[in-house]
């Protein structure tokens, strides 16, 4: 199991981090009891399916952090995989951020919140030494916190954390409501006008074989392919976590499956992430 540990001074942008961690699979829990961590691993881990964790934690005092790395140390010694990431900023740059939301600091009940953030910098000083990945959010915007992380955490799985969902449908049926990227298939020859693939799916090998045997097919793949590749990096950079690319053609049968199928095979052959819906397939009279 991957465990994720994500603490570091108030207003540094834990929260931010929390969901860029769950936008990359983890499963993400915040304000754990330190005492509760092992118990709450050995459940996780009955499951069998979850393998990615992230718990966020914040100043409670240094008796409570005490807690939390002896319950770490715990962990290592069964062979759990755990990081610490530590989320700072420069004191003007906190000072900003909570006149700006005019939030109260943890540590602020009565004082000042410069007081209170040079007092949390004080006191987490030993968990800082601990950290395994120390990020300093001063001059990130929340967007560019996300990609930072993002090229962190892939790296380190040596992965890309972009999803990429490919979806078939028909327009007769209507568009697929959270598409980013809709592309129109229907000047494809079209399968149903042949009687005995009428009642097919792109899934069918005869289908597949009678769309992928026109040249325009094999134009539409090269080009299409390359301009999804091209397109994918650009969506990272603006931080988001999954795409949805929308293959259409008449009744979201025969043209769209088939290039769905196509383009996820060249594009898991560039090492993307793939998922694949035919949103539209089951309509087919005896499609299971």
């Amino acid at each position: 199991m991957d465990f994720v540990v994500v603490t570091g001074l108030s207003g540094a942008g834990k929260s931010q981090a929390m969901h860029a961690l769950e936008d990359m699979g983890y499963f993400c829990v915040e304000n754990l009891p330190p005492d509760l961590v092992g118990k709450f691993l050995e459940l996780l881990d009955a499951q069998q399916r979850i393998d990615k964790v992230a718990v966020a934690i914040d100043t409670r005092g240094q008796a409570f952090f005490d807690r939390v790395l002896g319950a770490l140390t715990a962990l290592a010694e069964r062979g759990i995989r755990y990081r610490i990431l530590f989320l700072e900023a420069r004191e003007e740059v906190l000072l900003h951020r909570y006149k700006e939301t005019r939030r109260r600091h943890p540590l602020a009940a009565e004082g000042r919140v410069l007081e209170a953030i040079r007092l949390e910098r004080h006191q987490l000083e030993e968990v800082r030494g601990w950290a395994h990945i120390v990020v300093d959010t001063s001059d990130l915007t929340p967007r560019q916190l996300r990609a930072e992380l993002g090229r962190i955490f892939t790296e380190a799985e040596g992965e890309d954390s972009l999803l990429v969902q490919l979806v078939s449908f028909g327009f007769k049926h209507g568009l697929p409501l959270d598409a980013d990227l809709v592309f129109d298939v229907r000047f494809l020859p079209n399968p149903n006008y042949v009687q005995e693939l009428r009642h097919r799916t792109g899934l069918d090998e005869e289908v597949r074989e009678y769309v992928l045997h026109w040249p325009i097919t094999q134009e539409l793949l090269m080009r299409l392919a390359g301009l999804v590749d091209f397109l994918l990096p650009q969506y990272s950079q603006e931080g988001k976590s999954q795409v949805v690319v929308a293959i259409g053609c008449t009744g979201g049968q025969h043209r769209s499956v088939v290039i769905v199928e196509e383009l996820a095979k060249a594009l898991r052959r560039s090492g993307r992430r793939i998922s694949v819906e035919h949103r539209d397939r089951a309509r087919v009279a005896g499609a299971p």
